[in-house]
Protein backbone atom coordinates (compact mmCIF):
# COMPACT_ATOMS: atom_id res chain seq x y z
CA UNK A 1 0.00 0.00 0.00
CA UNK A 2 0.94 3.67 -0.91
CA UNK A 3 2.70 4.96 2.20
CA UNK A 4 0.60 8.06 1.68
CA UNK A 5 -2.84 6.09 1.37
CA UNK A 6 -1.81 4.67 4.40
CA UNK A 7 -1.23 7.70 6.39
CA UNK A 8 -4.69 8.86 5.13
CA UNK A 9 -6.29 5.66 6.48
CA UNK A 10 -4.60 5.94 9.68
CA UNK A 11 -5.54 9.34 9.75
CA UNK A 12 -9.50 8.59 9.56
CA UNK A 13 -8.84 5.86 11.72
CA UNK A 14 -7.54 8.41 14.38
CA UNK A 15 -10.18 10.69 14.20
CA UNK A 16 -13.17 8.59 14.00
CA UNK A 17 -11.66 7.47 17.04
CA UNK A 18 -11.28 10.67 18.56
CA UNK A 19 -14.90 11.18 17.95
CA UNK A 20 -16.37 8.59 19.45
CA UNK A 21 -14.36 9.36 22.78
CA UNK A 22 -15.61 12.52 22.63
CA UNK A 23 -19.24 11.35 22.19
CA UNK A 24 -18.33 9.37 25.21
CA UNK A 25 -16.83 11.74 27.17
CA UNK A 26 -20.07 14.34 26.34
CA UNK A 27 -22.50 11.88 27.40
CA UNK A 28 -21.08 10.85 30.39
CA UNK A 29 -20.39 14.11 31.32
CA UNK A 30 -23.64 15.73 30.85
CA UNK A 31 -25.33 12.52 32.45
CA UNK A 32 -23.30 13.05 35.58
CA UNK A 33 -23.86 16.69 35.60
CA UNK A 34 -27.93 15.99 35.09
CA UNK A 35 -27.61 13.34 38.89
CA UNK A 36 -25.70 16.31 40.20
CA UNK A 37 -28.58 18.77 39.88
CA UNK A 38 -31.08 16.53 41.20
CA UNK A 39 -28.60 15.32 44.15
CA UNK A 40 -28.14 18.63 44.85
CA UNK A 41 -32.28 19.62 44.62
CA UNK A 42 -32.81 16.47 47.80
CA UNK A 43 -29.54 17.66 49.21
CA UNK A 44 -31.60 21.14 49.87
CA UNK A 45 -34.00 19.15 52.39
CA UNK A 46 -33.71 18.47 55.80
CA UNK A 47 -34.35 14.28 56.86
CA UNK A 48 -37.66 15.52 58.00
CA UNK A 49 -39.09 16.54 54.98
CA UNK A 50 -38.68 13.46 52.68
CA UNK A 51 -42.12 11.60 53.46
CA UNK A 52 -43.83 15.00 53.04
CA UNK A 53 -46.44 15.39 50.17
CA UNK A 54 -45.90 19.25 49.70
CA UNK A 55 -49.29 19.50 46.72
CA UNK A 56 -51.92 17.20 47.75
CA UNK A 57 -52.47 15.85 44.07
CA UNK A 58 -48.76 14.35 43.99
CA UNK A 59 -46.54 11.80 45.02
CA UNK A 60 -44.34 12.11 48.49
CA UNK A 61 -40.99 13.54 48.11
CA UNK A 62 -39.42 9.95 48.55
CA UNK A 63 -40.99 8.62 45.58
CA UNK A 64 -39.01 11.11 43.56
CA UNK A 65 -35.78 10.05 44.68
CA UNK A 66 -36.33 6.70 43.60
CA UNK A 67 -38.16 7.59 40.14
CA UNK A 68 -35.40 9.64 38.37
CA UNK A 69 -32.79 6.74 38.75
CA UNK A 70 -35.49 4.35 38.00
CA UNK A 71 -36.82 5.91 35.05
CA UNK A 72 -32.96 5.48 33.83
CA UNK A 73 -32.62 2.14 35.17
CA UNK A 74 -36.10 0.72 33.11
CA UNK A 75 -35.62 2.92 30.09
CA UNK A 76 -31.32 1.91 29.45
CA UNK A 77 -30.54 -0.46 31.86
CA UNK A 78 -33.73 -2.76 30.75
CA UNK A 79 -34.80 -1.66 27.13
CA UNK A 80 -31.41 -0.56 25.99
CA UNK A 81 -29.57 -3.01 27.64
CA UNK A 82 -31.18 -5.82 28.80
CA UNK A 83 -29.24 -5.75 32.15
CA UNK A 84 -30.37 -8.18 35.51
CA UNK A 85 -32.83 -6.71 37.87
CA UNK A 86 -31.77 -6.61 41.31
CA UNK A 87 -34.85 -5.24 43.11
CA UNK A 88 -38.12 -5.75 40.97
CA UNK A 89 -40.13 -4.51 43.78
CA UNK A 90 -38.33 -0.88 43.65
CA UNK A 91 -38.13 -0.86 40.03
CA UNK A 92 -42.07 -1.03 39.56
CA UNK A 93 -42.76 1.07 42.81
CA UNK A 94 -40.84 4.22 41.56
CA UNK A 95 -41.30 3.97 37.40
CA UNK A 96 -45.00 5.04 38.03
CA UNK A 97 -43.96 8.94 37.40
CA UNK A 98 -47.40 10.56 36.17
CA UNK A 99 -48.59 11.88 39.07
CA UNK A 100 -52.19 10.71 40.81
CA UNK A 101 -55.16 12.80 38.94
CA UNK A 102 -58.84 13.22 39.05
CA UNK A 103 -60.81 14.05 42.47
CA UNK A 104 -59.48 11.28 44.42
CA UNK A 105 -56.64 12.38 45.94
CA UNK A 106 -53.95 9.97 47.20
CA UNK A 107 -53.87 8.12 50.76
CA UNK A 108 -50.42 6.97 51.16
CA UNK A 109 -49.26 6.96 54.78
CA UNK A 110 -45.13 7.57 55.32
CA UNK A 111 -44.55 3.94 56.67
CA UNK A 112 -45.95 2.80 53.55
CA UNK A 113 -42.60 3.67 51.60
CA UNK A 114 -39.16 2.52 52.73
CA UNK A 115 -36.27 4.05 54.51
CA UNK A 116 -34.76 6.03 52.47
CA UNK A 117 -31.39 4.65 53.27
CA UNK A 118 -32.68 2.01 51.54
CA UNK A 119 -33.77 4.10 48.69
CA UNK A 120 -29.93 5.59 48.73
CA UNK A 121 -28.62 1.81 48.86
CA UNK A 122 -30.71 1.14 45.68
CA UNK A 123 -29.97 4.37 43.75
CA UNK A 124 -25.92 3.33 44.46
CA UNK A 125 -26.29 0.15 43.42
CA UNK A 126 -28.47 1.31 39.67
CA UNK A 127 -25.94 3.73 39.05
CA UNK A 128 -23.16 1.71 38.87
CA UNK A 129 -24.58 -1.08 36.90
CA UNK A 130 -26.07 1.58 34.37
CA UNK A 131 -22.59 3.00 34.03
CA UNK A 132 -20.53 0.20 33.33
CA UNK A 133 -23.10 -0.75 30.61
CA UNK A 134 -22.80 2.57 29.31
CA UNK A 135 -19.51 3.03 29.02
CA UNK A 136 -19.32 -0.20 27.44
CA UNK A 137 -21.51 0.81 25.48
CA UNK A 138 -20.17 4.28 24.34
CA UNK A 139 -17.32 2.30 23.16
CA UNK A 140 -18.69 0.40 20.34
CA UNK A 141 -21.93 2.35 19.94
CA UNK A 142 -22.82 0.88 16.76
CA UNK A 143 -23.10 -2.76 18.47
CA UNK A 144 -25.69 -1.45 20.78
CA UNK A 145 -29.24 -0.27 20.88
CA UNK A 146 -30.15 1.71 17.45
CA UNK A 147 -31.42 4.81 20.04
CA UNK A 148 -28.98 4.35 22.68
CA UNK A 149 -27.96 8.29 21.89
CA UNK A 150 -31.11 9.24 21.57
CA UNK A 151 -32.34 7.27 24.87
CA UNK A 152 -29.33 8.78 26.55
CA UNK A 153 -30.65 12.60 25.84
CA UNK A 154 -34.37 11.33 26.95
CA UNK A 155 -33.01 10.30 30.51
CA UNK A 156 -30.85 13.64 30.97
CA UNK A 157 -33.23 15.18 29.85
CA UNK A 158 -36.22 13.71 31.81
CA UNK A 159 -34.09 14.17 34.63
CA UNK A 160 -33.37 17.80 34.16
CA UNK A 161 -37.06 18.33 33.96
CA UNK A 162 -37.57 16.94 37.22
CA UNK A 163 -35.03 18.79 38.54
CA UNK A 164 -37.63 21.76 37.69
CA UNK A 165 -40.84 20.34 38.76
CA UNK A 166 -39.53 19.16 41.96
CA UNK A 167 -38.80 22.65 42.97
CA UNK A 168 -41.89 23.85 42.07
CA UNK A 169 -42.99 21.22 44.64
CA UNK A 170 -40.53 21.61 47.19
CA UNK A 171 -41.21 25.70 47.10
CA UNK A 172 -44.81 24.51 49.24
CA UNK A 173 -42.69 23.55 51.95
CA UNK A 174 -42.14 25.53 54.61
CA UNK A 175 -38.61 27.08 55.06
CA UNK A 176 -37.59 25.06 57.78
CA UNK A 177 -37.77 21.67 55.78
CA UNK A 178 -35.62 23.39 53.50
CA UNK A 179 -31.77 23.96 53.89
CA UNK A 180 -31.18 27.86 52.78
CA UNK A 181 -27.96 28.70 50.67
CA UNK A 182 -25.12 30.84 52.17
CA UNK A 183 -26.41 33.83 49.78
CA UNK A 184 -28.82 34.51 47.73
CA UNK A 185 -28.82 36.77 44.39
CA UNK A 186 -30.38 40.15 45.50
CA UNK A 187 -31.53 41.85 42.39
CA UNK A 188 -31.72 45.67 41.40
CA UNK A 189 -35.14 46.59 40.04
CA UNK A 190 -34.75 48.15 36.30
CA UNK A 191 -36.65 51.51 35.51
CA UNK A 192 -38.25 49.75 32.69
CA UNK A 193 -41.38 51.13 30.39
CA UNK A 194 -44.45 48.50 29.59
CA UNK A 195 -45.87 48.93 26.62
CA UNK A 196 -47.27 47.09 23.16
CA UNK A 197 -44.18 46.47 20.64
CA UNK A 198 -46.03 45.82 17.25
CA UNK A 199 -44.82 42.84 15.56
CA UNK A 200 -45.08 42.91 11.83
CA UNK A 201 -46.14 40.00 9.57
CA UNK A 202 -43.75 37.53 8.78
CA UNK A 203 -43.03 33.56 9.07
CA UNK A 204 -42.73 31.60 12.28
CA UNK A 205 -40.97 28.06 11.82
CA UNK A 206 -41.85 25.66 14.52
CA UNK A 207 -40.64 22.30 15.60
CA UNK A 208 -37.86 20.22 14.18
CA UNK A 209 -36.93 19.01 10.70
CA UNK A 210 -37.71 14.93 10.99
CA UNK A 211 -34.09 14.41 9.36
CA UNK A 212 -32.26 16.74 11.86
CA UNK A 213 -29.77 15.34 13.98
CA UNK A 214 -30.38 17.01 16.85
CA UNK A 215 -31.97 16.09 19.69
CA UNK A 216 -35.71 16.81 20.42
CA UNK A 217 -38.90 15.29 21.84
CA UNK A 218 -41.58 14.04 19.25
CA UNK A 219 -44.09 16.73 19.91
CA UNK A 220 -40.93 18.71 18.61
CA UNK A 221 -40.71 16.80 15.41
CA UNK A 222 -42.22 18.07 11.96
CA UNK A 223 -41.13 21.66 10.98
CA UNK A 224 -44.08 23.56 10.16
CA UNK A 225 -43.94 27.53 9.10
CA UNK A 226 -46.75 29.84 9.08
CA UNK A 227 -46.99 33.36 8.44
CA UNK A 228 -48.42 35.23 11.37
CA UNK A 229 -50.15 38.10 10.65
CA UNK A 230 -49.48 41.36 12.42
CA UNK A 231 -50.11 41.51 16.00
CA UNK A 232 -49.11 43.73 19.32
CA UNK A 233 -47.27 42.57 22.63
CA UNK A 234 -46.42 43.37 25.79
CA UNK A 235 -42.38 43.89 26.26
CA UNK A 236 -42.25 42.67 29.41
CA UNK A 237 -44.00 40.24 31.69
CA UNK A 238 -46.78 41.35 33.47
CA UNK A 239 -45.70 41.91 36.85
CA UNK A 240 -47.04 41.52 40.13
CA UNK A 241 -47.81 44.89 40.73
CA UNK A 242 -50.14 45.14 37.12
CA UNK A 243 -51.57 41.77 38.86
CA UNK A 244 -52.32 43.04 42.20
CA UNK A 245 -54.32 45.83 40.34
CA UNK A 246 -56.88 43.33 39.03
CA UNK A 247 -57.17 41.21 42.08
CA UNK A 248 -57.97 44.74 44.11
CA UNK A 249 -60.69 45.59 41.19
CA UNK A 250 -62.11 42.25 42.10
CA UNK A 251 -61.01 40.42 38.84
CA UNK A 252 -61.35 36.88 41.06
CA UNK A 253 -65.07 37.93 41.65
CA UNK A 254 -66.10 39.06 38.02
CA UNK A 255 -67.79 35.98 36.69
CA UNK A 256 -67.62 37.55 33.31
CA UNK A 257 -64.04 37.46 32.79
CA UNK A 258 -63.77 33.54 33.68
CA UNK A 259 -64.73 30.91 31.53
CA UNK A 260 -67.50 28.14 33.12
CA UNK A 261 -64.25 25.69 33.98
CA UNK A 262 -62.34 28.29 35.25
CA UNK A 263 -64.78 29.50 37.59
CA UNK A 264 -65.81 26.34 38.99
CA UNK A 265 -62.36 25.34 39.82
CA UNK A 266 -61.66 28.98 41.04
CA UNK A 267 -64.84 28.68 43.06
CA UNK A 268 -64.44 24.78 44.09
CA UNK A 269 -60.86 25.52 45.42
CA UNK A 270 -61.60 29.07 46.91
CA UNK A 271 -59.13 30.88 44.82
CA UNK A 272 -58.65 34.32 45.42
CA UNK A 273 -55.19 35.34 44.14
CA UNK A 274 -51.94 33.66 42.92
CA UNK A 275 -50.84 31.08 44.46
CA UNK A 276 -47.67 32.10 45.36
CA UNK A 277 -49.07 34.87 46.95
CA UNK A 278 -50.86 35.23 50.12
CA UNK A 279 -51.61 37.88 53.07
CA UNK A 280 -49.75 38.54 56.29
CA UNK A 281 -52.77 41.15 57.89
CA UNK A 282 -52.56 43.95 55.12
CA UNK A 283 -49.60 43.00 53.62
CA UNK A 284 -48.87 40.76 50.80
CA UNK A 285 -46.24 38.41 51.21
CA UNK A 286 -44.84 36.41 48.75
CA UNK A 287 -43.98 32.66 49.00
CA UNK A 288 -40.17 31.81 48.41
CA UNK A 289 -38.25 28.98 48.38
CA UNK A 290 -36.15 29.47 51.29
CA UNK A 291 -38.02 32.24 53.25
CA UNK A 292 -41.13 34.01 52.62
CA UNK A 293 -40.94 38.53 51.55
CA UNK A 294 -43.26 41.08 50.89
CA UNK A 295 -44.61 40.91 47.68
CA UNK A 296 -41.83 41.65 44.43
CA UNK A 297 -43.84 44.32 43.33
CA UNK A 298 -41.28 44.49 39.74
CA UNK A 299 -40.56 40.92 39.45
CA UNK A 300 -43.47 38.01 36.75
CA UNK A 301 -46.38 37.39 38.65
CA UNK A 302 -46.75 33.25 38.35
CA UNK A 303 -50.25 32.77 38.00
CA UNK A 304 -52.18 29.52 36.55
CA UNK A 305 -53.61 29.34 32.74
CA UNK A 306 -57.42 30.51 33.71
CA UNK A 307 -55.78 33.49 36.43
CA UNK A 308 -53.66 34.43 33.27
CA UNK A 309 -56.78 34.40 30.63
CA UNK A 310 -58.74 36.31 33.07
CA UNK A 311 -56.35 39.14 33.61
CA UNK A 312 -56.03 39.38 29.63
CA UNK A 313 -59.51 39.69 29.16
CA UNK A 314 -59.90 41.87 31.88
CA UNK A 315 -57.81 44.56 29.68
CA UNK A 316 -59.52 43.55 26.80
CA UNK A 317 -56.83 41.52 25.65
CA UNK A 318 -55.58 38.03 24.87
CA UNK A 319 -52.90 34.99 25.47
CA UNK A 320 -50.29 34.94 22.79
CA UNK A 321 -50.84 31.66 20.56
CA UNK A 322 -47.86 29.42 20.11
CA UNK A 323 -46.88 31.35 16.92
CA UNK A 324 -47.21 35.00 18.01
CA UNK A 325 -44.77 33.87 20.39
CA UNK A 326 -42.22 32.47 18.54
CA UNK A 327 -42.90 35.23 15.79
CA UNK A 328 -42.31 38.00 18.93
CA UNK A 329 -39.05 36.01 19.92
CA UNK A 330 -37.39 34.36 17.33
CA UNK A 331 -37.99 36.75 14.10
CA UNK A 332 -36.13 39.56 12.86
CA UNK A 333 -37.83 43.19 11.66
CA UNK A 334 -37.62 43.61 7.87
CA UNK A 335 -36.62 39.91 6.80
CA UNK A 336 -37.74 36.17 7.18
CA UNK A 337 -34.87 35.40 8.78
CA UNK A 338 -35.54 33.73 12.16
CA UNK A 339 -33.15 33.30 15.57
CA UNK A 340 -31.93 30.32 17.28
CA UNK A 341 -32.84 32.52 20.69
CA UNK A 342 -34.13 35.41 21.29
CA UNK A 343 -31.19 36.92 21.64
CA UNK A 344 -29.02 35.75 18.46
CA UNK A 345 -27.52 32.53 17.83
CA UNK A 346 -25.07 32.68 20.86
CA UNK A 347 -25.52 29.62 22.69
CA UNK A 348 -27.52 30.29 26.55
CA UNK A 349 -25.25 32.64 28.82
CA UNK A 350 -26.02 34.08 32.55
CA UNK A 351 -26.22 37.65 30.70
CA UNK A 352 -28.99 36.41 28.56
CA UNK A 353 -31.83 35.75 31.24
CA UNK A 354 -32.59 33.79 34.10
CA UNK A 355 -32.22 29.87 33.92
CA UNK A 356 -29.95 27.13 33.88
CA UNK A 357 -30.61 26.47 37.48
CA UNK A 358 -28.46 29.63 38.52
CA UNK A 359 -31.02 31.28 40.73
CA UNK A 360 -33.69 29.77 42.83
CA UNK A 361 -36.70 33.09 42.69
CA UNK A 362 -37.41 35.13 39.75
CA UNK A 363 -35.40 38.45 38.41
CA UNK A 364 -37.07 41.34 38.04
CA UNK A 365 -38.64 41.91 34.79
CA UNK A 366 -36.10 43.57 31.78
CA UNK A 367 -32.92 42.51 34.61
CA UNK A 368 -31.40 40.75 31.53
CA UNK A 369 -31.80 43.62 28.44
CA UNK A 370 -28.98 41.69 26.72
CA UNK A 371 -31.49 38.80 26.24
CA UNK A 372 -34.36 40.75 24.10
CA UNK A 373 -35.83 39.64 20.66
CA UNK A 374 -34.68 41.71 17.79
CA UNK A 375 -38.30 43.55 18.24
CA UNK A 376 -37.29 44.80 21.80
CA UNK A 377 -39.49 42.17 23.84
CA UNK A 378 -37.57 41.04 26.89
CA UNK A 379 -37.38 38.20 29.04
CA UNK A 380 -38.95 35.49 26.46
CA UNK A 381 -36.31 32.80 27.32
CA UNK A 382 -36.35 32.26 31.16
CA UNK A 383 -37.74 33.81 34.52
CA UNK A 384 -40.94 32.10 33.89
CA UNK A 385 -42.69 29.64 31.27
CA UNK A 386 -45.20 31.59 29.05
CA UNK A 387 -48.50 30.49 29.05
CA UNK A 388 -49.66 30.95 25.62
CA UNK A 389 -53.68 30.20 24.17
CA UNK A 390 -52.68 27.32 22.02
CA UNK A 391 -53.66 23.73 22.79
CA UNK A 392 -51.38 21.21 23.03
CA UNK A 393 -51.47 19.25 19.85
CA UNK A 394 -49.06 17.19 17.50
CA UNK A 395 -47.28 18.92 15.03
CA UNK A 396 -47.88 17.20 10.87
CA UNK A 397 -46.71 13.81 11.00
CA UNK A 398 -46.62 13.61 14.50
CA UNK A 399 -44.97 10.25 15.32
CA UNK A 400 -44.21 8.80 19.18
CA UNK A 401 -41.02 7.91 20.22
CA UNK A 402 -41.12 3.92 19.59
CA UNK A 403 -39.42 3.58 23.44
CA UNK A 404 -41.60 6.39 25.14
CA UNK A 405 -44.66 6.43 23.13
CA UNK A 406 -47.16 8.14 25.82
CA UNK A 407 -44.30 11.25 26.35
CA UNK A 408 -46.25 13.43 24.58
CA UNK A 409 -49.27 11.26 23.03
CA UNK A 410 -50.91 10.86 26.36
CA UNK A 411 -51.53 14.49 26.74
CA UNK A 412 -52.99 15.30 23.50
CA UNK A 413 -56.45 15.29 24.95
CA UNK A 414 -57.43 19.46 24.20
CA UNK A 415 -56.93 19.53 28.20
CA UNK A 416 -53.50 20.95 28.52
CA UNK A 417 -52.07 24.46 27.06
CA UNK A 418 -48.69 24.55 25.21
CA UNK A 419 -45.97 27.03 27.56
CA UNK A 420 -43.01 28.42 25.77
CA UNK A 421 -39.37 29.40 26.94
CA UNK A 422 -38.15 28.70 30.34
CA UNK A 423 -38.38 29.60 33.86
CA UNK A 424 -34.87 29.97 35.96
CA UNK A 425 -34.99 26.27 36.78
CA UNK A 426 -35.11 25.55 33.18
CA UNK A 427 -31.89 23.16 31.98
CA UNK A 428 -29.63 25.66 28.96
CA UNK A 429 -30.31 22.06 26.60
CA UNK A 430 -34.42 23.02 27.25
CA UNK A 431 -33.96 26.48 25.55
CA UNK A 432 -34.18 25.79 22.27
CA UNK A 433 -36.48 27.20 19.78
CA UNK A 434 -38.50 24.00 19.29
CA UNK A 435 -38.83 22.63 22.69
CA UNK A 436 -42.41 22.61 24.07
CA UNK A 437 -43.70 22.39 27.13
CA UNK A 438 -47.87 22.08 28.35
CA UNK A 439 -49.72 22.28 31.66
CA UNK A 440 -53.44 22.14 32.55
CA UNK A 441 -55.07 25.21 33.20
CA UNK A 442 -55.89 24.89 36.43
CA UNK A 443 -52.28 23.90 37.54
CA UNK A 444 -51.19 26.88 39.82
CA UNK A 445 -48.02 25.68 41.04
CA UNK A 446 -45.70 26.38 38.26
CA UNK A 447 -42.94 29.14 37.53
CA UNK A 448 -45.26 29.87 34.43
CA UNK A 449 -45.80 34.00 33.47
CA UNK A 450 -47.42 35.68 30.63
CA UNK A 451 -47.92 38.75 28.62
CA UNK A 452 -51.03 39.76 26.30
CA UNK A 453 -51.15 40.33 22.79
CA UNK A 454 -54.02 42.53 20.42
CA UNK A 455 -54.69 41.66 17.43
Amino acid sequence: MHPSRWSRIKGKVKGALATAVRTRHEYQLRLAHARSTTDQLFESLREDAFYERPIAERHRVIFYIGHVEVFDWNLLGQRAFGLKRFHPTFDQLFAFGIDPVGRTLPSDKPEDWPARTEVDAYNRQLRSNLDAAIERTLEEPSQGHPHILTMLNTAIEHRLMHAETLAYMLHRLPADKKKAPRSEQRWMAPQIRHKLVDIEAGPATLGLDRESQQFGWDNERGMVTVNVPEFAIENHNVTNRQFLLFVQNGGYHNRSLWTAADWAWREENHIEHPAFWYRDGNIWMQRRMFGDTRLNMEHPVYVSHAEATAYAKWLGRKLPTEEQFHRAAYGVPGSDRQRAYPWGDEAPESHFGNFDFLHWESAPCGAHPAGASAFGVHDLVGNGWEWTRTIFAPHPGFAPMPFYPGYSANFFDGKHYVVKGGSQRTAACMLRRSFRNWFQPHYPYVYAAFRCVEE
